[in-house]
């Protein structure tokens, strides 16, 4: 096992439900300084664990373990954090309770002052789901979060990719007939039809046009979807593909006590520098909604990455897409903090 384990113990989460013996997966790379202000968070994303994230983290880079204590927490849902699939019963698999973006980023926080005692993070970064992550700790957290670089992520769930989540789950209520009562029969086999779903949308009209896919190594087109897509996905839990789904679909910043629902409150209550990097060609979480979400944020930079690997320009493949984020966040943790 190379992660640690945070017991939580019981914990109630923001639907009110209490998830008894909760607990959190995470992995660190470099050391904690004396004055605890070398960190960065860097969560995962939707069906991703610590060890995707890896090839954001080196020697050289911005994320660099020489000089920053680099945290990533796993999402909750993802298999290795509290999840469907790792929970005994009455929470297991269908029965897994609701989680929201603003439980895992509470949650995270607890990790970051109660095992290191930390009161200080100088970066939070994440892609797609790891970025609405960033943007809540950034709402959640004001004071403590000097810095936020969101990739391929927004700050909400806007209606077009609450659309997209809907269409990548039917397959697996379709292989029960759409009755609640039957999700537990799922199996990873029916993971299939949500690849073949998400394929659409994970990558550019013009991915596909330049037939760039023979970079990843695959001959034909049929041949990209059945030994890439299908595969990744199912090698996914389907009951955890669901969890994480709602909590994907449910995303949004300004959704607790906090704020109320006041999403424009939320975004301008972010104090920390912050670099926004949408993928120019992602067809769900567009750069459209990230430039309106940043013109919102007192001391944000609206970076979009110009590439045609649509939300996958965020996903460490593309090596020019990768030396652009890196430089973004070079430049940013360059910059003092505000105040």
């Amino acid at each position: 096992m190379d992660y640690d384990i945070f017991k939580l113990g019981d914990v109630t989460l923001q639907s009110g439900v209490t998830l008894p013996n909760a607990f959190l997966a995470y992995k660190t790379y470099g050391k904690l300084n004396e004055k605890k202000d070398n960190v960065v968070v860097y969560p995962t994303a939707f069906g991703d664990q610590h060890v995707q994230n890896e090839w954001l983290i080196g020697n050289g880079m911005a994320l660099d373990p020489e000089k920053y204590f680099i945290i990533v927490p796993n999402l909750l849902g993802n298999g290795l954090s509290s999840s469907p699939s790792n929970t005994p019963p009455p929470f297991d698999r269908a029965n897994f309770p609701s989680v929201t973006i603003y439980d895992n980023v509470v949650l995270q926080y607890r990790l970051v002052t109660e095992i290191f005692g930390i009161q200080k993070i100088a970066l939070v970064v994440g892609w797609s789901m790891g970025g609405i992550q960033a943007f809540q700790w950034g709402a959640s957290y004001p004071d403590m979060v000097e810095r936020i670089a969101p990739f391929a992520g927004a700050a909400k769930t806007w209606p077009h990719t609450f659309a997209v989540m809907e269409g990548v789950c039917a397959p697996l209520l379709s292989a029960v007939q759409f009755d609640s009562n039957q999700l537990n029969h799922l199996t990873t086999a029916d993971m299939r039809g949500a690849g073949r779903v998400y394929a659409g949308w994970g990558l550019s009209q013009a991915f596909y046009r330049r037939k760039l896919y023979r970079e990843l190594g695959f001959d034909s087109l049929t041949d990209f979807m059945a030994s890439f897509w299908e595969k990744v996905f199912m090698t996914m839990d389907p009951h955890n593909v669901l969890a994480m789904s709602w909590t994907g679909q449910h995303a949004d910043i300004s959704d607790n006590p906090v704020y109320n629902g006041n999403f424009e409150h939320a975004l301008s209550s972010i104090k920390a520098l912050a670099c926004i990097m949408p993928g120019s060609t992602d067809l769900f979480c567009t750069a459209e909604d990230n430039k309106y979400e940043a013109g919102l944020i007192p001391n944000a930079d609206y970076q979009p990455i110009h590439s045609i690997w649509g939300h996958f320009a965020g996903r460490g493949i593309n090596p020019a897409d990768n030396k652009f984020i890196d430089d973004n966040l070079k430049r940013l943790l360059m910059l003092s903090p505000v105040g």
